[in-house]
């Protein structure tokens, strides 16, 4: 089909008085869209399924929540491709907030997506993962010992030689998407709506906690603090390189290790 011809200015009109007439959707709007389209609908869903597991007959801590798991059982290609789809098309909003970020004057750079200071990234990302992972796994077995807290399944993949890689790229993605879209994008785009730094921290800490309520009330505490820690940082250094390197060892570590350990440590099951 032929592309139909930019519609012309009005008599007398000129193209800029065109452009102020219809402006660009501010950053309100496009934050919205943004989140719609990716954490903030995970957000909605988590929600959902916690409510579905709390008037379930079985009690949270006799529940599951799977997060690697298998699309196509006993057809490992298949279920790879389908593993290899869901990682690519799932890192596509920390791509689309780059790209809106330029939009609006802002390099990548700008929130610490650079490869400057790669040592310097590695060795503070490991460090927080360590500040991070290991309170978090605390969090996890208190609240499941008060059974608040499903029983979290990190990963039911196939035994095939495609399983730990594919737990790296999955843990990889999550770190990317989490931190590019709710800390280095959120929270520029709210300081820009004139936002305080404290009230941009809490929602962005809050949106964090909400998309992991699936896991139960300690996945929303644990990930709340996570936001909190996660955003105070970046705010102070402008930097995501850091957070993505933590984010995705806590990930690797949870998923791998758990696949390595199931049924030879007792609270692992």
């Amino acid at each position: 089909m032929a592309e139909l011809p930019a519609a012309a200015p009005a008599s007398g009109e000129t193209v800029d008085d065109v452009v102020r007439a219809h402006p660009r959707p501010g950053p309100r709007v496009e934050i919205v869209l943004v989140l719609a389209l990716s954490l903030g609908a995970s957000a909605l869903y988590a929600l959902t399924n916690l409510v579905g597991s709390l008037t379930a007959p079985k009690p949270l801590a006799s529940q599951h929540a799977v997060l690697n798991a298998s699309q196509a059982p006993g057809r490992p290609l298949l279920d790879l491709t389908y593993q290899l789809l869901g990682i690519a098309t799932g890192v596509v909003p920390a791509l689309l907030v780059l790209f809106l970020l330029q939009r609006a004057g802002r390099s990548p750079a700008a929130i610490g997506v650079d490869a400057r200071r790669p040592v310097q990234d590695g060795v503070r990302g490991a460090g927080l993962a360590l500040l991070i992972g290991i309170p978090g796994l605390g969090i996890y077995l208190l609240a499941h010992a008060m059974g608040i807290s499903l029983s979290i399944v990190a990963e039911a993949l196939p035994d095939v030689w495609w399983r730990y890689p594919v737990l790296v790229l999955s843990a990889t993605q999550n770190a990317v998407v989490e931190e590019f879209v709710v800390v280095g994008y959120l929270l520029t785009r709210l300081e820009d709506l004139g936002w305080r730094r404290e009230r941009a921290l809490a929602a962005s800490a809050v949106l964090r906690g909400s998309y992991h309520l699936y896991q139960g009330f300690g996945g929303f505490v644990g990930n709340l603090v996570m936001g909190l820690v996660f955003g105070w940082i970046f705010q102070r250094t402008r930097r995501v390189g850091p957070l993505v390197v933590a984010h995705a060892l806590i990930d690797i570590v949870s998923f791998v290790g758990y696949a390595l350990l199931v049924g030879k440590v007792s609270w692992i099951s």
